[in-house]
């Protein structure tokens, strides 16, 4: 491919961006990640809570919930931190976390717990919704890991992975994994989030200015679907490691 194909950073328009896992991030979470795309970092923590919201006591069933938030200098200029409560992207971001991971967690299997996930984006470059959700899959199979290590659950209740990513059309081409620049500039947007198994769990996608037909959508998400396979065989190649940390696609 010459580079007049390539993109304003260099990638192949069906290229991620470098992604990195990195478990354990922190020490006192259940389970922690920080997951880079490109320069996108996103914080993902799972913590386990012997509860459930009052609308599912006793009925012997978990539940897993999700918060997101932007730090003040995660962009390029400062941002006020949202001390009244999430502002309406955030809730709409961590309302997509939360039933993306919930769709691969079988509630019945995981007791009457909670398991909260929190996402903190610490730099963004676009695409955090996506590297949170990709992330904290890997943080929410860590907690559940020691559930079951320790023996509160006689096994997991993950019934497969799920990741998300990014495709668009910038430039009058579809593109994967836009970056902010990307991003502000697409004809088309559209975040994907797919299980291990190729399932859909959603799809988010809106044209700036003109209509697309069919066979772009199907194009685009042709092109998420491959990129969510490699990040889910990053997941599963972060899980099945014993003692190395950090894994990079």
């Amino acid at each position: 491919m010459t580079t007049t194909h390539l993109r304003q950073d260099g990638r192949r328009p069906d290229q991620l961006r470098p992604v990195t896992i990195t478990r354990d991030y922190l020490r006192h979470p259940e389970g922690s990640v920080l997951v880079e795309f490109g320069d996108t970092k996103v914080i993902c923590t799972a913590s386990l809570e012997d509860k459930v919201p009052p609308f599912l006591k006793g009925q012997g069933k978990g539940w897993v919930t999700a918060e997101y938030g932007m730090l003040p200098r995660s962009t390029n200029t400062r941002m006020n931190r949202e001390r009244g409560g999430p502002s309406g992207r955030s809730q709409e971001i961590q309302r997509l976390v939360g039933r993306s991971l919930r769709s691969v967690v079988e509630m019945a299997k995981l007791g009457e717990r909670t398991v909260w996930v929190d996402c903190d984006v610490v730099q963004a470059d676009g695409g955090t919704r996506t590297a949170a959700i990709t992330g904290a899959f890997v943080a929410v199979a860590d907690a559940i890991g020691r559930l079951v290590k320790t023996g509160a659950l006689p096994g997991s209740p993950l019934r497969d992975c799920v990741a998300a990513i990014s495709v668009g059309m910038v430039g009058n081409r579809p593109v994967l994994d836009l970056n902010y620049v990307e991003d502000s500039t697409a004809e088309v947007d559209m975040n994907v989030v797919m299980t291990g198994a190729g399932a859909f769990v959603e799809v988010q996608g809106t044209a700036e200015q003109t209509p697309f037909p069919k066979a772009r959508l199907d194009e685009l998400l042709a092109l998420a679907g491959d990129g969510i396979g490699r990040l889910v065989d990053l997941q599963r190649r972060a899980l099945a490691a014993r003692d190395d940390k950090q894994f990079r696609l």
